[in-house]
This record gives structure tokens, sequence and C-alpha cells, in this order.
């Protein structure tokens, strides 16, 4: 523990530093997007936390902290926090907003900050699964697992997304952001073709040939850019239950696996042979963006998160003048198992120094569950939604779009019922870096210096010696 807090230390020393130059920013992530950020039912007897009120009238009253980064805009706190004082008399929570515009970075900062400091801390909020696994490294988090124990209910049955690292449970899943294929299904009705609800990456790559014309790409893809939109490069390695990532659980490089060549055969074959996707060379030199490219009908087929969710209607900035309709994320050819896609959530975690944790684990547990509908802001991880509420959740969503009559609901419903995350695997130390190397080695094959089997070899070598420096 004492090396963790030494490590602390050090992560504050640099905060500070990064403060002092108030580096700010609000732009979108690779991982999440962050387009509002970034990235689930009628309440039931199984996804309750038990009796709300039970023995309130004798417990003490006690107030718990919750530190977020997110924004009243984004998550409708003054109706989700009054909701479960209701329900939880005894216990009060005061919101802690660590950043008024949402920026994931500065919330990090702060809380940083705010835990060297020695402030009370009970409930965290972390919208990504690097920044939680590494505040669970240092010591911040507290393990959660005697409470889900004396509910008797398993996570990863509860939740469309499995939080357990270190074979410990340290926080449960707030929204549900999985990764999608959005679709123009007016070009698709040109090419005779159906928003499928099931298909797999060959699939894909034959519909992208078929909608590819004069005017527009069959397919855009936003990555990578500068060590970021690793999503890009992973795409049929993501379809995995396990080890979908660049690194394996035992904490070696995954660049000889067959689904990561397959991903760089699909990208090579689709840009120079199909001719279906947006030349790699285009998106940079142009600085084109998914937004633009979809919307603007200059790509057919665009795998994006589903933080778009709140724009698929349509913005004032970018209207709609087509259907739009949802493809669920591609699965590889003879899988036996389908629906897996890179995710995002909210990691709702109780701190370890909280002296109040039996009170700040009765909250994440509720704001995971009841909460989600209570906010009506995202989708839940929750697997206990009633079908009513889900719709009302998309229709809410929609709602707040310019067009939402244009959006096929049945299908976006459809995905993102359907979709669930891989197991989660901690970010390493030098993943950076891993990432930059994706990058450069991939430019070098798209722009022909090097052939698939260079590349991999040059991967999976790099990121191992990069592994064992750090």
């Amino acid at each position: 523990m004492k090396k963790n807090w030494l490590a602390l230390l050090a992560v504050i020393f640099m905060v500070c530093i990064l403060a002092a130059c108030n580096s700010g920013g609000d732009g979108e992530t690779a991982s999440e997007g962050n387009d509002t950020n970034n990235q689930s039912e009628e309440p039931s007897d199984e996804g309750s936390t038990g009796d709300e009120n039970e023995g309130s009238e004798e417990a003490e009253e006690v107030t718990i902290k919750f530190h977020t980064h997110g924004n009243e805009a984004s998550y409708n706190w003054s109706e989700t926090i009054p909701a479960f004082e209701e329900a939880y008399p005894n216990i009060n929570v005061e919101l802690v907003i660590l950043s008024e515009k949402g920026d994931t970075q500065e919330a990090l900062q702060k809380l940083d900050l705010a835990a060297a400091s020695g402030e009370q801390l009970d409930v965290l909020m972390f919208s990504d699964p690097a920044s939680y696994a590494e505040r669970v490294n240092l010591g911040m988090v507290a393990p959660i697992d005697e409470f889900i124990e004396a509910e008797g209910y398993e996570v990863s049955e509860e939740y469309k997304v499995n939080t357990i690292l270190n074979d410990k449970y340290y926080a449960l899943p707030g929204k549900f952001n999985p990764w999608y294929v959005l679709v123009n299904k007016d070009h698709l009705a040109e090419a005779g073709l159906e928003v499928p609800t099931e298909w797999t990456w060959d699939e894909y790559m034959d519909y992208a040939k078929q909608l590819t014309t004069d005017e527009h790409h069959g397919t855009y893809f936003h990555g990578p850019q500068n060590g970021g939109w690793m999503e890009y490069m992973s795409l049929a390695l993501a379809s995995k239950s396990e080890n979908a990532g660049f690194v394996k659980a035992d904490g070696t490089a995954n660049f000889d696996d067959p689904m990561f060549r397959k991903t760089l055969e699909m990208r090579v074959q689709m840009e120079k042979e199909d001719m279906s996707a947006t030349p790699y060379a285009d998106i940079l030199s142009q600085k084109l963006h998914y937004r633009n490219q979809f919307f603007n009908q200059d790509a057919s087929l665009v795998p994006i998160g589903s933080w778009m969710n709140t724009e698929l209607g349509g913005t004032e900035q970018f209207p709609l003048n087509f259907e739009v309709g949802v493809a669920p994320y591609p699965s590889n050819a003879g899988s036996d198992e389908t629906g897996y896609t890179p995710v995002t959530t909210d990691y709702m975690a109780v701190a370890e120094a909280s002296e109040h944790k039996e009170a700040a684990y009765k909250f994440i547990r509720w704001y995971t569950t009841e909460g989600q509908i209570v906010q009506g802001k995202n989708i839940p991880s929750w697997n206990n939604v009633d079908e009513a509420d889900f719709a009302g959740i998309v229709d809410t969503i929609l709602a707040g779009t310019v067009s939402p009559e244009k959006v096929d609901k049945e299908s976006l419903i459809n995905v993102l019922t359907n979709a669930k995350s891989s197991k989660l695997i901690p970010p390493v130390a030098g993943q950076a870096e891993i990432y930059q190397a994706v990058n450069d080695e991939y430019e070098k094959l798209i722009y022909g210096e090097q052939d698939i089997d260079t590349t991999i070899e040059n991967l999976q070598q790099q990121a191992t010696d990069i592994l064992a420096d750090n």
C-alpha cells in the first residue's frame, strides 16, 4: 500500500504541473468519442438492492460525497439524486461536479488533488477503463465484492459490462455505449439491400463494395490518427469475447492473433482493391470527420460509438436529409457468439478512503439500476430494463434531435439490446507507446511501404519490447 500511495503522490505531482499549464480541453477522445463527453427498466426484485427503507428510521443519517466528471446537462443530476434520497431517506448525497464542461481529464486532475489533500471521498465515477484501472492499482478504490455477495447476484449476468479487475469487483457500470454501424438506408434501398440484423465482417465488406458509387464510398473509418481512434485498428479483434485488444489478459502482445491479421486484410482490401473505403491519405490530408462523412452522405456505412444516439435524427449543424438505420457491430465468420463490440461506460466506484462504504455502495447500485431510468439520458448497462422503459429512454433521446421520425428506431433498439462487451483487460503501462506503434506501422502498410506479414512481425516485437520495458 505504501508503494501505491507513493505512486499516487507522483501522479499528483504531475497533475499539479499539468494544472499549472492549464491544458484544459474538451475535445473528443479516441476511445469514447466524447461527443457528449466521450459512451438501461422497470425496477424488479432481482435488480433492486433490497428493501430500500429497511431500518431507515433507526439508521444514522449520513452524507456521502459523489465526485463526477458528469455535468447537469448530460446527467440530469437535479432529478436523479433527489430520487435516490427519496428511496434512501437516511443517505444524503453531496454532488461534486469536477468539470462543468464535462472534461474528463480536468475531472481526473481535480479528483487526484482531492485525494491527495484528504478530502472526503465516497463515490467516484470514472469515464474509461484506463482511469478506473489506474486508480484501483493506486489503492484509491475499494473492492465491493462483499456487498455483491450479500445481495447474491452475478455482475456478468446483471450488467452488459463486466467490470472485474484482478478477480475482484471495484465498480458497477452505468451507461452503455456500444459501437455499432450507422447506415444510410436510402443508399441501401438504391442498392437493393436491407439493414442487417446480424452480419459478419466479410458481409460488411460485400455491403461496402455494393454501396460504393461515383458519388460516395461504401464505408468510412475514422482512424487511426496520431495514436488515437484505435478501434479502427481492431475491427475483427474487437468482435471476440476475450483477448479483444492489443494486449492479452496475461500481459503479452496480441498482434499475432488471426483477427488482427483479418483487420489489416480488410482495411487493405477495402481501400486498395474494392475502392470502397475512403482513402486513409484523404482522411488525414483533408481532416475528414465521421459526422461530415455520414450526414453529408459521403459514406454509406460508418462504424462508431453509440454516443451518436443523441444525433441520429440530425442536429442544427448536421441536418438529416435521408433515412437512418443502425446495424450491429459485425461478428467474425464461424464465431459461436455474436454481439461483441467495443463498449464505453461510466465506472461507478466506492472510495477506499470512504467512512460510509455501505451507503456509497447503495448509491452506486441504485444509480446503475433504477437510477438509470430516472436519469433518462443514456442507455443503461443494467440487463433488467423493462422493454417499455427501454423504448421510452430511446424515445426521449431521439426526441432531442431535429428529425427523429427519420430514424429506424426498431433497428436501434435491436442493436442496443443485443450488444455486449468482451472481458475487460486492465490497461498496461506503455499502452500509449503501443498505440503509436500501431499507428506508425499501419501507415507504412497502407502507403505500400511494407506488407501485412512485416507489419504484424514488427508490431509483435515492438509491443513485446515496450511491455518488457514497462
